[in-house]
C-alpha cells in the first residue's frame, strides 16, 4: 500500500470511529436499544459504573431499566482523541451529558463532564466497540430541576423525546431506529 492510500485509508478509518462514537449518542438519547446493540462487538465489555459492569449485550438488556427514570438524556461528544494501531483502536472521548432524571420526590438535573475511554475493533470491515468504560470529572446537580420546555422562547418548536415520536424520526429519512 503506498503513503497515499495508507492516509486515505487511516481517513477512512478514524471517520467510521467518530461516526461510530457519534451513533452511541442518539442510541442512548433516544433509548434506541436495537442501533446500541450494533455498535457493540457480540463479546464487548462495557463498564459504567455503579450501573453496570460486565458484557456490553447484558447492559443493553438492562438499559429499558435504567433508562426508564431518564425523562432527558443528551450526550455531546467534545474532543476526541484516537491512535489507530492496523485493525485495532483506542479512544479517548470527551462528554458533556445532560441527563434529566424523573423522581417520585421531584425531578432533578445532573450535567456530568466525563470521558470514555474506548478500544475500537475492525472486524469484517466494520469499526465497533470491543470495550467501553466512562468515568465523571465533574457533576453539576440541579434539584429540583430547572428544565423549562413551556418558556414563550421556545413556544412551537419541536421538542427532543427519547422515543418514536422524537422529531428527527419525521425530518430524517435515513436515520431511522436500529440504522446506523
Amino acid at each position: 500500500m503506498s503513503d497515499i492510500d495508507s492516509k486515505i485509508q487511516e481517513i477512512i478509518d478514524r471517520e467510521s470511529i467518530r461516526d461510530l462514537v457519534h451513533m452511541y449518542c442518539r442510541a442512548a438519547d433516544r433509548h434506541d436499544h436495537e442501533l446500541m446493540r450494533e455498535l457493540y462487538h457480540e463479546d464487548a465489555h462495557d463498564d459504567h459504573g455503579s450501573f453496570f459492569k460486565g458484557k456490553a449485550m447484558d447492559f443493553i438488556d438492562l438499559l429499558p431499566e435504567i433508562q426508564k427514570s431518564m425523562g432527558i438524556l443528551h450526550h455531546n461528544v467534545t474532543t476526541h482523541n484516537v491512535k489507530l494501531m492496523g485493525d485495532n483502536a483506542e479512544g479517548e472521548t470527551y462528554i458533556l451529558a445532560f441527563h434529566q432524571v424523573l423522581a417520585d420526590t421531584g425531578n432533578f438535573d445532573v450535567l456530568i463532564g466525563g470521558r470514555y475511554f474506548d478500544e475500537y475493533e475492525k472486524r469484517n470491515g466494520v469499526w465497533k466497540f470491543s470495550s467501553r468504560a466512562v468515568d465523571a470529572d465533574w457533576a453539576y446537580v440541579n434539584d429540583p430541576s430547572k428544565v423549562n420546555l413551556i418558556h414563550p422562547m421556545i413556544e412551537g418548536a419541536n421538542i427532543g423525546t427519547s422515543d418514536r415520536n422524537d422529531p428527527s424520526y419525521k425530518y430524517l429519512n435515513t436515520l431511522k431506529r436500529g440504522k446506523r
